[in-house]
């Protein structure tokens, strides 16, 4: 490394480190002022603030980054120039591209450890962080009793004190409702005065009281026992002490921990890889809604359009296929056969599962029946039957024979062997199918129909509205889930344009300090914020690209950087007023020559 590499980052890294610390403070600061009320007056221990406070500090990463190596920057290279060292560094021939290469590098490191940050370390930070806030939101305030008022943060218990002492523990009139009965103001305890602490880590509250009395209001026990209700059954026990203890339970004030799943499908809270597989769903959940349009459509369209073939386009086809080979696989039979050799010298007939039961008849025949003992009786009366069936009628004539004709054609009496046939139906012809048509579309509709036909069309309107909603809706979570996936990326190759601002502006005022670079800093930190907001928001509305609305600032900072870099090469003066003089000047004898120009042609 040479000497004027070793200079120019020391002047650097030094600045850097203070800015980082200082921006990481100060968004720190403001973050925790939006949550204020919610974390002020709960309690909270000083290791629950810490980490509260450290994983925000982390999660101001991205955005600390950028401002930090433009104010550094800056700094720097204004240093440089106020003390004529960047002057004696060009005078040695060294062109002011040089200069900047070595902080170039080190940017670009800074960059690639901006990058794993907002990669790895954010999400988990976002997670922690906004998880427990959740949890300090949902806690209850700290215990604080004020004189005078009623207090109501303990459950089912109200207690009102007329003087606290100094000490915090000594009390003086104290009166306290119990409705753990949920009976209403039936059980009211009074003291002049008692002693007020917390017990075993702070998990429950005893009261210590003095010279009180206990009011209890409830059914008398004799009329109870008797089942004796009337108007008059309830009764009222005042029991006086002197001394006398009680103690209420606090769990409901500790700090009670979610379960960070449910705050894992946040979009601050994935990596890329984690977005990608986000996108990945939303993408194949909006290709189903759309693919339902089209395989739903004939019950859409019962009459008309109900025979037109519409064309599936061809990323539809494709997830189709994609979605049906996955369904196939649930059902493919996984269990392995093992087949065992049979030796040539005893041959034998296979029979193949598939074949089996393709053909059972078959498999049936061949396959070997075993012997059966002969029922004597059973076979006796089957061969009765045989004989009563195969005897042959007389021939009968005249109207014995028409009567005989007119029994067998009556159909047989279901049992055993009875053949039952179904009627048959009568065949329209064409024209008698038309004719039936036309007589349908011929006839009035009724008010029935129509309130039909309006249902049917309300249905379908309702379950297109429903589905399009859907799609729209899974198309701004798909956005959503996009733009942080470059945000991720653009936020880290942020430092290196704010570099290329930074340096050459710093070289070009040639002022050090925390003044005019604080300025300059804070100028271009609000219009890279302005435009990182607007472009994100016009990128979730869908009016511009997602790739546009992401890397808009960083590439509108790029160009500003650039041409900052081509001014400071040409050691031009943007930000001294004799600058601005000598254009004006030229402007100036500019416009008279034009209006010379013009009275001469008058």
């Amino acid at each position: 490394m040479k000497k004027v590499d070793k200079l120019v980052l020391d002047a650097f890294i030094g600045p850097f480190l203070i800015t980082f610390l200082v921006v990481v403070f100060i968004l720190l600061n403001i973050n925790m002022l939006k949550y204020f009320d919610d974390i002020i007056g709960k309690g909270l221990d000083t290791d629950v603030l810490a980490q509260l406070f450290f994983y925000f500090a982390i999660f101001t990463i991205p955005t600390a980054l950028p401002l930090a190596v433009l104010l550094s920057s800056l700094i720097s290279f204004g240093n440089l120039g106020e003390h004529f060292e960047l002057t004696a560094i060009k005078s040695a021939g060294i062109s002011l591209v040089r200069v900047l290469l070595p902080i170039f590098c080190f940017v670009v490191v800074l960059t690639a450890l901006a990058f794993y940050a907002n990669n790895n370390l954010v999400p988990k930070a976002a997670l922690e962080a906004y998880s427990l806030l959740y949890d300090i939101k949902q806690k209850k305030p700290a215990l604080d009793l004020r004189e005078g008022a009623f207090y109501y943060g303990i459950n089912d218990i109200n207690i009102k004190v007329n003087k606290k002492f100094p000490d915090g523990v000594t009390l003086k009139d104290v009166i306290i409702y119990d409705h753990r009965k949920n009976d209403g103001n039936k059980d009211v305890i009074v003291a002049d005065s008692g002693k007020m602490y917390t017990i075993l880590n702070e998990r429950y509250l005893k009261f210590e009281l003095f010279d009180g009395y206990n009011y209890t209001e409830g059914a008398a026990n004799a009329r109870e026992v008797t089942g004796q209700k009337g108007k008059n059954s309830e009764s009222l026990t005042r029991s006086k002490f002197a001394k006398s203890q009680f103690v209420f339970d606090l769990s409901s004030f500790q700090l009670q921990r979610t379960d960070k799943q449910w705050f894992q499908g946040n979009r601050m809270m994935r990596n890329m890889q984690q977005l990608d597989a986000d996108i990945d769903s939303m993408r194949n959940e909006i290709l189903s809604q759309r693919l339902s349009h089209y395989q739903y459509r004939p019950t859409y369209f019962r009459f008309y359009f109900s025979k037109d073939s519409l064309v599936l386009p061809s990323e539809l086809v494709r997830h189709k296929e994609r979605r049906d080979s996955l369904e196939r696989l649930k059902y493919v039979d996984r269990t392995i056969t093992q087949t065992v050799p049979v030796p040539d010298s005893t041959p034998k007939a296979i029979t193949r599962p598939d074949t089996a039961a393709a053909n059972p008849v078959a498999s049936k025949a061949e396959a070997p029946k075993p012997d059966k003992p002969v029922n004597a009786k059973k076979e006796k009366k089957k061969e009765i039957v045989r004989n009563r069936n195969s005897k042959k009628t007389p021939f009968k004539s005249g109207k014995e024979s028409q009567k005989s004709q007119a029994t067998t054609q009556k159909p047989p009496a279901r049992g055993v062997g009875a053949i039952v046939t179904a009627p048959k139906k009568k065949i329209l012809s064409d024209s008698a199918i038309q004719a039936k048509m036309d007589s349908l579309f011929q006839k009035t509709p009724d008010q029935r129909v129509y309130q039909y036909a309006a249902n049917a069309a309300r249905q379908v309107k309702s379950q297109v509205s429903n589905a399009n909603a859907a799609i729209e809706n899974y198309e701004k979570e798909k956005r959503v889930f996009e733009i942080q996936w470059h945000k991720i990326i653009a936020s880290s190759f942020a430092c290196i344009a704010m570099f290329l601002i930074g340096a050459p502006l710093g070289a070009i005022i040639k002022r050090g300090g925390l003044g005019v670079p604080f300025l300059v800093s804070i100028l271009f930190f609000i219009v890279y914020y302005v435009l990182t907001m607007q472009g994100e928001k016009l990128a979730k509305q869908g009016s511009i690209g997602i790739i546009a609305g992401v890397w808009l600032a960083d590439a509108i900072l790029f160009a500003v950087g650039l041409f900052f870099l081509r001014q400071a090469r040409s050691d031009a003066r943007l930000f001294e007023a004799d600058f601005y003089n000598v254009v004006f000047d030229k402007v100036k004898v500019w416009a008279s020559a034009l209006r010379s120009k013009q009275v001469k042609r008058v």
